[in-house]
């Protein structure tokens, strides 16, 4: 096995660059999309490393539920060196299984709970949209079946006509990309690797970035929506109390300035191919190979592992 168990454990460095050139240089639905793939593959490349370490690890203790042959001699002989580290493996391991499990059932029950305060709120809905009469400014996209946007009284009396089309818009765009889906899948690779927390910050920033662009094509003027981003953002955060009630339940905005930015640019290509410049060039190339490289690591350490403790088990 040797140095290969433990590449995918630092692997996910080499997606960092491509992190914040993809911010920058690719359309954000592509953004979104590639950097939530790489960060979920690293992501299961580096807990499937740190049980593998683990197995070894518990092969060493005694008492251990696996085979008495497993802790042979000759398997220790056969994987040098990893005994220390499979030991700690086994608590890095349990900490990575907490925090995603924790993550996932912080998501699950902030959906669950949303439903029921919308559900239970007096509201007025109307084509997938519930207006609810709130003196707090807010908006959000609520996942579900059927998804809902949700937009107060008081956001909806901050904006013009053409600006609340296009807020509406927006949060519809996170709805119909499945946007949640991506975020979700970013928060579990931070928490399984913190190398991979700026590709979280990153889909975070491409998913509004994505529904921003699609309430552009939908409203037809990309300086209404840049208006309404901003003003959305600003009156949000003049909100009184923003952590009780639904207010809660909207998430931050993101750098509201980079994106205002980039809706009164050009519309961003969406091709991938050819790059748009050498440095994401390079810097796709190195996510690249450290992506491979990661995924060949840990395949090779599992056949190895499953090899030896193989031969050292009795038929």
């Amino acid at each position: 096995m040797g140095v290969f168990v433990c590449l995918p454990l630092v692997l996910p460095l080499t997606a960092l660059p491509i992190a914040r050139l993809a911010e920058q240089h690719l359309h954000p639905r592509s953004a979104t999309r590639l950097l939530a793939v790489v960060g979920a593959l690293l992501a299961l490349c580096s807990t499937l490393c740190l049980g593998l370490l683990m197995v070894v690890g518990t092969a060493q203790l005694p008492g251990n539920p696996l085979p008495d042959s497993w802790s042979d001699p000759e398997v220790r002989d056969a994987v040098p060196y990893e005994e220390k580290a499979g030991i700690v493996a086994i608590g890095a391991l349990a900490v990575v299984l907490v925090a995603c499990g924790w993550t996932v059932l912080r998501h699950v029950r902030l959906r669950v709970r949303a439903g029921r305060a919308l559900a239970a709120a007096p509201s007025v809905v109307s084509d997938g949209v519930a207006l609810l009469p709130d003196p707090e400014p807010y908006a959000y996209a609520l996942p579900g079946s059927p998804g809902r946007v949700v937009v107060s009284t008081a956001m909806a009396e901050c904006l013009d006509a053409h600006e609340r089309l296009a807020l509406i818009a927006h949060e519809r765009a996170h709805l119909a990309g499945r946007h949640h889906r991506y975020l979700l899948a970013a928060q579990l690779a931070a928490r399984a690797n913190p190398f991979l927390l700026p590709l979280r910050t990153a889909v975070s920033f491409s998913t509004e970035r994505w529904a921003d662009e699609e309430a552009a094509c939908a409203v037809g003027d990309r300086r209404v929506v840049a208006v309404a981003v901003g003003k959305a953002a600003l009156y949000s955060h003049r909100a009184p109390d923003v952590s009780a009630g639904l207010a809660a339940f909207a998430a931050p905005a993101g750098p509201v300035p980079r994106r205002v930015a980039a809706l009164l640019a050009p519309v961003p290509p969406v091709r991938l191919w050819p790059p748009s410049s050498a440095y994401v060039a390079l810097a796709a190339l190195v996510a690249t190979v450290g992506t491979a490289a990661s995924a060949l690591s840990s395949l090779n350490a599992a056949v190895t592992l499953v090899g030896i403790l193989r031969a050292a088990t009795p038929l």
